[in-house]
């Protein structure tokens, strides 16, 4: 299966000499590339290092799926040039939305972290950035959608394809030593949740039409939904100490959920709100999916990016409808036509993943790819050469 990033590789330098473009840096996204690529790979990369012996794959692998992911992006992008009134873009605008969309296969890994091969996560990364393109293309064609905002179902569409395709990988032990935390490998992830923390907004901002407006609410939600998430952990755990799992995971969701309305809020504090919700919703739904849900449908989520990004991209679906009535409440009929659009966009996104993340579960599990015991999931020493790993952090 190493032909695969050769035949992508490949195809890339063809695509670069055959292929004229503009090389020229453009102004409007030469700041937000640097800040796209710090995100998927040190903020990514240090966020999913929290297992004891799996620092090396989380980040190792993080870095494959992302280069790789990037440049399937980019051909699928000249792919679609092809067709009836699609604008030809920069080369740099090009590659940036191209790391913006790998983000929905580095928040799918995430939930099959530690029981997938590198041979595994190369496939699922082709698969997934080439759907993630179809349902996006269907939803600016079909149901027009704003491509700025289609581009941010990329939280929804990356959480629900990981869950779906981690559905068809054997639950590990509940029991496992290896999966688990240390104190410095909950360290690692933590510095790695502050690097996502500091480039949201410009993250968010990418592609909206009011870039300020977007960085802005975009930071005043991160803001309320740190402090909900200090405050929150406090009242949740018995001993009234702050837990990990919690900051790690909530002081990020108002991110996602602002993600398709920061660009149109129009006060700071509907923001405020919305990262408070968030916060609460990621914290009470850890608690809910994790002995509630996940048991009974018999999915082992890794990272937990239901409740980080899963439910905080489901809430902000529901804030963006909710603000579309609001802003055309005068004007039924219109109201009437957004509200159907983009509520058949968020259930064609969830839907498409769901289906096409179970499906490429199923192959991803043929014996031809080799898949991982489970007595060795969560462990560097079966990837790796390096004989200290054995004894973990």
């Amino acid at each position: 299966m190493a032909w695969k990033p050769l035949l992508c590789q490949i195809a890339w330098v063809c695509r670069r000499n055959v292929l004229k473009h503009d090389l020229a840096f453009t102004s409007e996204f030469k700041p937000a590339f640097p800040d796209v690529s710090h995100m998927v790979v040190f903020g990514f990369g240090f966020f999913l290092t929290f297992l004891r012996r799996y620092g090396f794959s989380s980040t190792g692998f993080n870095l494959l799926i992302v280069v790789l992911g990037v440049q399937c992006s980019v051909l699928i992008e000249d792919l679609l040039i092809l067709l009836p009134q699609k604008e030809d873009k920069g080369v740099l605008e090009r590659i940036t939305r191209s790391a913006v969309s790998v983000t929905a296969v580095v928040i799918s890994a995430g939930a099959v972290l530690g029981k997938s091969n590198p041979v595994q996560l190369i496939l699922m990364t082709v698969v997934e950035i080439i759907v993630f393109h179809i349902s996006k293309w269907i939803n600016n064609t079909f149901l027009q959608v704003s491509d700025s905002i289609s581009m941010m179902h990329v939280h929804l569409f990356g959480a629900y394809f990981g869950l779906a395709v981690s559905s068809r990988f054997s639950k590990p032990s509940p029991r496992s030593e290896k999966n688990t935390s240390t104190p410095k490998s909950d360290l690692l992830s933590m510095l790695g949740t502050l690097f996502l923390w500091v480039f949201w907004p410009s993250f968010n901002s990418i592609l909206a039409v009011n870039k300020n407006k977007a960085i802005y609410n975009t930071y005043f939600a991160l803001a309320v939904s740190a402090v909900t998430a200090f405050m929150l952990s406090v009242l949740t755990t018995k001993d009234g100490k702050f837990r990990m799992t919690h900051i790690r995971s909530a002081v990020l969701a108002a991110g996602v959920t602002v993600g398709t309305t920061a660009h149109c809020i129009e006060y700071p504090w509907i923001a405020m709100i919305l990262g408070l919700l968030a916060s609460v919703t990621t914290i009470l739904g850890s608690y809910c999916l994790q002995r509630c849900f996940n048991p009974v449908l018999k999915i082992h989520d890794t990272s937990g990016v239901h409740f980080t990004f899963g439910l905080p991209a489901v809430l902000g679906a529901l804030a963006q409808v909710v603000l579309l009535v609001i802003r055309n409440w005068t004007d039924t009929p219109r109201v009437d036509c957004l509200v159907l659009r983009h509520v058949g966009a968020y259930c064609q996104t969830i839907s498409v993943a769901l289906v096409t993340g179970f499906i490429t579960g199923l192959i991803l599990n043929f014996r031809l790819f080799k898949t991982t015991p489970v007595s060795k999931y969560f462990d560097d020493q079966f990837y790796w050469e390096a004989p200290r790993l054995a004894v973990g952090f």
